[in-house]
This record gives C-alpha cells, sequence and structure tokens, in this order.
C-alpha cells in the first residue's frame, strides 16, 4: 500500500480544484515572489522580498512560507558563489523561528556561510523589515554540494 493509498480521496470536484494548485506559465519560484539581490558577496548575501498582497494568509501578514522562501533562497548565491558552475545544490534542511509578522512592507534578509566543507555547507540567515527593522525570522540551513560535474 502506498502513503497515498491511505487517505480518502478527495471528492471530484476538490480534486480538479487542487490538481491545478500552483501551475502557471513557466516562471520559476523567486521570479514568482519578485526577489531581488541587493548585495552578494563571498558566503553572504542580502536579498529583499517585496511586498505584494498576493503574500498575505487570510489573517492578513505575510505568509510564514514566503518569508521561509527568502531565508532559503538568500543563501543561493551564499552558498553557490564560489562553486564552479557545473556544480549543482540544494537544501537539505531548513529550520526557522518566527519572531514577528509583517502586514504592509518589504522584507529583508541576510544570509550567511557559517562552515564550508566539500559536500556539506552549514548556513544562517535573519530577515527583517525593511522599513521597521523589526526582526521576523531566524532560520539555520544546511545544503548538499555536488561534486564539480
Amino acid at each position: 500500500m502506498t502513503r497515498a493509498e491511505q487517505y480518502e480521496p478527495l471528492p471530484d470536484d476538490a480534486a480538479r480544484r487542487w490538481g491545478r494548485f500552483g501551475q502557471a506559465d513557466t516562471v520559476f519560484y523567486p521570479d514568482l515572489l519578485g526577489l531581488v539581490v541587493e548585495e552578494v558577496r563571498l558566503d553572504y548575501c542580502r536579498m529583499r522580498l517585496p511586498f505584494k498582497p498576493e503574500l498575505l494568509h487570510a489573517g492578513g501578514v505575510v505568509h510564514g512560507g514566503a518569508i521561509a522562501s527568502l531565508m532559503d533562497a538568500v543563501l543561493v548565491p551564499a552558498v553557490g558563489g564560489p562553486l564552479e558552475p557545473s556544480q549543482n545544490f540544494s537544501t537539505v534542511d531548513l529550520h526557522v523561528q518566527y519572531i514577528g509578522a509583517i502586514k504592509d512592507e518589504d522584507a529583508v534578509a541576510e544570509g550567511w556561510v557559517t562552515r564550508r566543507g566539500r559536500s556539506v555547507v552549514f548556513c544562517e540567515s535573519e530577515a527583517v523589515g525593511a522599513t521597521s527593522g523589526r526582526l521576523l525570522a531566524k532560520s539555520v540551513l544546511t545544503y548538499n554540494v555536488a561534486p564539480p560535474r
């Protein structure tokens, strides 16, 4: 028995609706969010998540998933900067502590490498409200790096 088989099917109309979740023309996720790199250095990056109403959840604040995505994405240039173009890398662990929320301002994250090995890179990031400076979240991340091809 597969994991999916352990759960009841949705009614047909709900299955059709949720079967289209996330489908769009070819737009990569960072573009969809509108992420903008503000500064990148060796083992460091600062990135902005511009506010847009589509990022709000029903409670009226920016969705935590958007903040988590920012905190993960800010490390992509930091981790990838010194790697060869042929090397692939990906997040294998992301732990986020949400500390505050924002309603109508951009979020800015800084991400940095705390330790770099041949195949594992340890990182941290923090996100703040761009105008208020209020701390929104902190995260600890681990990336896996493949050898050059």
